[in-house]
């Protein structure tokens, strides 16, 4: 116990000894930095009193005045505009209303030129214009011509629309038997004669505006005999039926008398 007790204690003096040693070693650095860094100042501003230091003074350049120079202004020529006295044409061609001269030549087409106006001086040249000063005309030499005024046609106007007439529904005729212009009669079946098949067979028919049967089916009659009279309905021809002087279809029916034997 007592052996504890005495490692202990010599423990404790040796951790007491290295923190001396270490708290002396960092207040004497502390110390020679404090005298190295007065130093360093005191050093520096003696060496500043050795210098020759000169003053140096920036002053500003004094503006000079600008000679004001004449402002020279170029004159562009510009083009004058020479006042013709006299009217250009293309071509020489009298007014409508100089009665007296008489054409050479006459067209029905109008002329672009405009005509020479009365008591103008007037010459040819590549451009028509008339003059600002006129110059009374004088005498002269030319050959003038006349044309018809000049007339503006605007646009024609369209086309009137052409509606499509709509069809017609076909008109009742009836028992047609009595208008057809041809009416071919059916052939007796072989297989309706052995049955001894008879009677009446009724077609209803459509006729187009020539008059020509474009549909046919039977709606009565012995089944045998129907085949028969529905071919001889197609090929039946009618006059065409008008209807307010326009050709119309027209639907009745046509019946074929079969007499059994």
């Amino acid at each position: 116990m007592f052996d504890n007790l005495v490692e202990s204690s010599s423990h404790k003096d040796d951790i007491t000894r290295k923190g001396s040693f270490i708290g002396v070693t960092l207040a004497i650095y502390a110390v020679l930095i404090g005298v190295f860094f007065v130093a360093g100042i005191y050093l520096y501003d003696a060496h500043l009193s050795t210098l020759d230091l000169e003053l140096t003074t920036l002053v500003a350049p004094v503006p000079v005045p600008q000679q004001a120079q004449p402002e020279q202004k170029q004159q562009e020529a510009k083009p004058q505009k020479v006042e013709q006295n006299v009217d250009v044409r293309k071509e020489l061609i009298a007014d409508v209303t100089r009665t007296e001269l008489v054409p050479k030549e006459v067209s029905a087409k109008a002329s672009d030129v405009p005509p020479v106006r009365r008591g103008v001086t007037t010459i040819q040249g590549t451009s028509d214009s008339n003059a600002s000063a006129p110059m009374p005309a004088g005498p002269g030499t030319g050959t003038v011509t006349t044309a018809p005024a000049k007339v503006d046609i605007g646009d024609a106007p369209p086309p009137p629309e052409v509606k499509p007439t709509p069809p017609r529904a076909p008109i009742s005729g009836g028992v047609l038997n009595g208008k057809a212009i041809s009416l071919p009669k059916p052939a007796y079946p072989p297989i309706a004669r052995a049955a001894h098949a008879g009677g009446t067979v009724v077609v209803q028919v459509v006729i187009d505006e020539n008059g020509n049967v474009v549909s046919a089916h039977a709606v009565s009659g012995h089944p045998l005999l129907q085949a028969a009279a529905v071919g001889a309905a197609r090929q039946a021809r009618f006059s065409p039926t008008k209807l307010s002087g326009q050709p119309v279809k027209v639907t009745g029916v046509i019946q074929y008398n079969f007499v059994s034997q």
